[in-house]
């Protein structure tokens, strides 16, 4: 007959560590099984015979880390020098990784000729590349930030029953990418959020992804009492029980990917403006689905590696995808700043070579000529006269790159950059700033008004 002993443990956070403490509990003499809660912060021993020794319960707890007592509060900061020397070497990966990358030009991914976005090929093309890409930095970062912690709280998952929520998450991307396309074929401006929404929620999503990025490398133990789970009015709508984990679901999974086409990354931005402009359910419906597919292998990738994490090398990915999520989420904080007028990007000055070349006075207004290529605009930064019409010329030398849809919220310009030359003509009545950026703020410009 089972005999059981509930003990207290400090400092556990995630199932890792629970795992970690039955290991080393389990090779006591006489323990049969170790039920072991880190929400409760108790562990129940089944033994037979006679009862553990308590000194070798609390060693074992030592060895695999942890210290016996009640644990009210979880700390600040962790008390394992492993959790530090784990994330000191995953920050150096991670800065390697940068630099290398950088070296590459991955991080200016484009294609310079296509046909047009009527040609669902070139679409299904444009997805692919956004799907590997830094413009998918947003979508991308929450799924890697998201499908980690899953696995992190499910560590005896098989790598199958970790593999399977990202099939319903892209499920459900391609079917709301499909129903919200056909509408805004229909009734584009709807779902046009304005700039400025556009940055806050770039910055809402990316503050999600911190929090996601600290949980996972369990250097500050107290975030993990922070949870992102539906609301319960809403669980409850679709069918979850109160007693289940709706950390995650299929339908939980499936409503994620749908809500990503609310999530403004650059690329979907510039096939959603082309969609407003169809007048069509079919011709939206399609662009956008078929936008949704071509990402479908780069996300299932990002997000299907986690699939594999196990073993005791799994504190090390877990700090490394941690900071890679913290990367990419100060990253687009910055990006949804920039849009939400919240930062001013810093602009080089303007020699009076540079003016002279690309700008020119014309029957009495100021011509101002512009290309708009992988990395950004050229020139990305022009002084205009205050009280004189300006004449803003610009065509794109890579129209299917991010920086392609163009926005500035005080010019009232959403438009898609094509080859062909584009005017926007206008008279500045004030002096200072009059920001422009690609749809996402990764790319910038600005014309200063001066006297």
């Amino acid at each position: 007959m089972s005999n059981t002993k509930t003990i207290s443990i400090k400092g556990m956070h995630c199932k890792s560590c629970e795992l970690l403490i039955e290991d080393e509990l389990k090779k006591i003499d006489g323990v049969e099984k170790v039920d072991i809660s880190h929400k409760t912060g108790e562990a129940t021993i089944h033994f037979t015979g006679t009862q553990p020794n308590p000194s070798d319960i609390t060693k074992a707890v030592k060895e695999a880390g942890y210290e016996l007592g009640k644990n009210a509060n979880l700390p600040f900061l962790t008390t394992r020098k492993s959790d530090y020397v784990e994330f000191a070497y995953a920050g150096i990966i991670v800065t390697l990784l940068y630099f290398i990358f950088s070296d590459l030009g991955l991080f200016d991914m484009a294609f310079a000729k296509a046909n047009d976005f009527s040609s669902l090929p070139v679409v299904l093309l444009i997805g692919l590349t956004a799907g590997v890409s830094t413009c998918m930095a947003l979508v991308g970062g929450l799924v890697l930030g998201v499908a980690t912690k899953y696995v992190q709280n499910n560590p005896l998952a098989t790598a199958k029953q970790k593999f399977i929520p990202h099939v319903f998450f892209n499920l459900g991307r391609i079917i709301s990418f499909f129903l919200l396309g056909g509408l805004i074929g229909l009734i584009g401006s709807v779902f046009n959020l304005s700039i400025s929404s556009m940055g806050y929620l770039i910055i809402i999503v990316g503050v999600v992804m911190v929090v996601l990025g600290l949980q996972l490398t369990n250097i500050f133990p107290w975030l993990n009492s922070f949870s992102f789970t539906l609301p319960t009015r809403i669980a409850k709508s679709l069918g979850l029980s109160e007693k289940k984990e709706v950390e995650y679901s299929h339908t939980n999974a499936m409503l994620l990917g749908a809500l990503t086409f609310f999530v403004p990354c650059g690329f979907t931005q510039s096939i959603q403006l082309y969609a407003m402009t169809t007048g069509s359910f079919v011709s939206g419906a399609l662009t956008m689905a078929v936008f949704a597919i071509g990402t479908t292998p780069g996300l299932i990738g990002l997000g299907g590696i986690t699939s594999f994490i196990k073993g005791r090398s799994a504190g090390f990915i877990y700090k490394l995808i941690g900071l890679i999520v913290i990367a990419l989420a100060l990253f687009n904080i910055s990006n949804g700043m920039t849009l939400a007028g919240l930062k001013k990007a810093n602009a080089k000055a303007v020699t009076q070579t540079e003016q002279d070349r690309y700008v020119k006075m014309e029957n009495g207004a100021q011509v101002v000529r512009m290309e708009q290529n992988a990395r950004g605009y050229h020139p990305n930064q022009v002084n205009l006269k205050i009280n004189t019409p300006v004449k803003w010329i610009i065509k794109s030398v890579y129209p299917y790159s991010c920086a392609s849809s163009l926005v500035s919220e005080k010019l009232n310009i959403r438009t898609l950059l094509t080859e062909e030359e584009q005017v926007f003509e206008f008279t500045p009545k004030e002096t200072g700033d009059i920001p422009f950026s690609c749809s996402m703020g990764m790319y910038w410009g600005n014309f200063t008004v001066v006297e």
